[in-house]
């Protein structure tokens, strides 16, 4: 089991990586990029922090680790809106491993971070979709509790509000079946809360940076005391979701998966839309990082399902 002070050390590892690799003006290079990511900042992430691998058992060339160590990563990654292939290849780890026999073939590769994998939930908007070397449909209805891997398949890149993450268009051209599917939806919605958490905290420490930078009245706004009281109430949001979040990773279901997606949603939406409000004019210039958490905030709502999907779960449990 990975111990508090070794996800702890993931974490500053990836966070200086990020600093170092991944401002903004390289996250604007990466996400113009004919892949969509940084390809070196992509290398080191497998070479020295073994992102890509983190999932995977040693016997496949992985290092053995586990969920929340994947989602460590992708929730420093997504502070800084950092494009990578990361989400979409652990979800295709993840799958391979629940087939009775998996691929090591394909396994080895994924865990260097020499291939790229992708699992279709939605064939119209597939993250890391026009990239992909593996590509795993999880269960679908003509495919109820079973994973299907696309052997071969047709990629067209889709253009979206959010340009930090790029999906494709997927078409099977032909399919093998993989075995039984353990959740990856679950798994998926747990990975991606956390990245939204992430970027929610990122949000509100830009937003309460700019408050002490901004004068109007002869004073900082930050210092106004309603301003005071409304970033008040975000941090306590971002950090109520990251519990539920948390608790989603230590013990994943389907109904933990459901309440982390609504909280992180909830949580992210608010601080980016409050974000805006408070930055004023400037936030939705193309130079400013803001607008570019706007629309991650909004273009993740959707991914996976909306916020209301998991709700509806929610409540047929409950009712």
């Amino acid at each position: 089991m990975t111990t508090t002070d070794e996800r702890e050390l993931l974490r500053e590892t990836v966070a200086a990586l990020v600093a170092k690799h991944a401002g903004p003006e390289a996250v604007r290079a990466a996400m113009e990029s004919a892949r969509g990511y940084d390809e070196s900042l992509w290398r080191l992430l497998c070479e020295q922090v073994g992102a890509a691998a983190l999932v995977v058992p040693e016997e496949y060339g992985g290092a053995g680790g586990y969920l929340g160590d994947a989602a460590v990563v992708l929730e420093e990654l997504g502070r800084g809106l950092v494009p990578t292939p990361l989400l979409g290849t652990t979800l295709a780890e993840l799958a391979l491993l629940a087939a009775d026999d998996p691929d090591a073939d394909a396994l080895g590769p994924l865990a260097e971070g020499a291939a790229i994998g992708a699992v279709v939930f939605d064939p119209d908007y597939v993250v890391n979709g026009d990239v992909a070397d593996i590509v795993i449909a999880a269960s679908s209805p003509d495919h109820p509790g079973k994973l299907t891997r696309w052997t071969t398949f047709g990629a067209e890149p889709v253009t979206t509000m959010d340009p930090t993450r790029r999906l494709a268009r997927l078409t099977p051209q032909s399919t093998a079946p993989l075995g039984a599917d353990p959740g990856i939806a679950d798994i998926a919605a747990i990975l991606l809360a956390a990245e939204q958490i992430g970027a929610a905290a990122r949000c509100l420490d830009l937003t309460v940076a700019y408050s002490k930078e901004r004068v109007q009245f002869g004073r900082p706004i930050g210092s106004f005391q309603a301003l005071k009281h409304r970033m008040a109430d975000l941090y306590v949001a971002v950090q109520a979701a990251r519990a539920v979040v948390h608790d989603a990773i230590a013990e994943p279901s389907a109904t933990s998966a459901a309440l982390a997606r609504v909280a992180a949603t909830e949580a992210f939406n608010r601080v980016a839309a409050e974000g805006i409000q408070l930055h004023g004019g400037i936030a939705i210039t193309w130079e400013h990082d803001m607008q570019l958490y706007f629309k991650r905030a909004h273009s993740s709502s959707q991914l996976l399902g909306p916020a209301r999907e998991h709700l509806r779960r929610l409540e047929e449990e409950v009712f």
